[in-house]
């Protein structure tokens, strides 16, 4: 196994994307939805990258890239098809030991970004080492149908009954039994075909009272 498989935390982190077309946007919306602070140099930009800054959402210098855009930035994703600007960014960032992806450049980066599932804070990344794109969008594609939006509402619901008996003083690991027990009990069928009457019965039976649906979710958008 080449790559060190690893989540990171790039909230309120400032995060540079290098390429204003079709790839640095996507690559954009990604580190926003983990909670960067984006900034994006590139000549040209989507119209969907100008709306963005003209939010305040990004900060967007149309101009070329120069190496002091890497000042203090925590990683820099390269996103142009202009291969000498691609190395440059590559060797800026390795010079200022700064996290550095070159997308479709594999032999460029420090890190490489796997192919994504995502329902809510579920997230399952899928690598082939970059041999296959098209067996890692495969498999991407195959889980999607699995893995559907009950498990996103599952994990709020797991989180908040954990974060509950902390509160309590209980140990979340000494419960662990709890959890399983749910699962076992089929809570997720419950949830995907949303008999939330059976969950409270469920909940009910192995955590007690205190422990409903309702009240359960809603202090996991309060959180939010």
């Amino acid at each position: 196994m080449r790559y060190y498989p690893v989540n990171l935390d790039v909230r309120d982190k400032d995060c540079l994307v290098v390429g204003g077309g079709h790839v640095g946007e996507r690559k954009v919306k990604t580190l926003i939805d983990c909670g960067a602070r984006v900034f994006v140099v590139s000549l040209q930009a989507t119209e969907y990258l100008r709306g963005l800054a003209s939010r305040g959402v990004i900060v967007l210098k149309q101009r070329e890239y120069r190496s002091a855009d890497l000042n203090n930035k925590f990683l820099v994703i390269g996103a142009t098809d202009d291969e000498e600007i691609n190395q440059q960014i590559s060797n800026d960032a390795a010079r200022l030991r700064i996290l550095c992806n070159i997308a479709d450049r594999p032999g460029a980066c420090s890190f490489v970004l796997p192919a994504i599932v995502r329902q809510g804070d579920l997230v399952i990344a899928i690598s082939t080492s970059n041999k296959s794109p098209a067996i890692a969008r495969r498999i991407r594609q195959e889980l999607e149908k699995e893995f559907g939006p009950e498990y996103a509402l599952l994990l709020n619901l797991m989180g908040a009954i954990r974060h509950k008996l902390m509160a309590e003083g209980k140990s979340p690991e000494a419960n662990k039994h709890i959890f399983e027990s749910l699962l076992d009990e089929g809570i997720l069928d419950m949830i995907r075909e949303k008999r939330i009457q059976d969950v409270d019965i469920l909940l009910t039976e192995e955590l007690g009272k205190g422990y409903a649906w309702n009240e359960l979710m809603k202090t996991t958008e309060d959180e939010r």
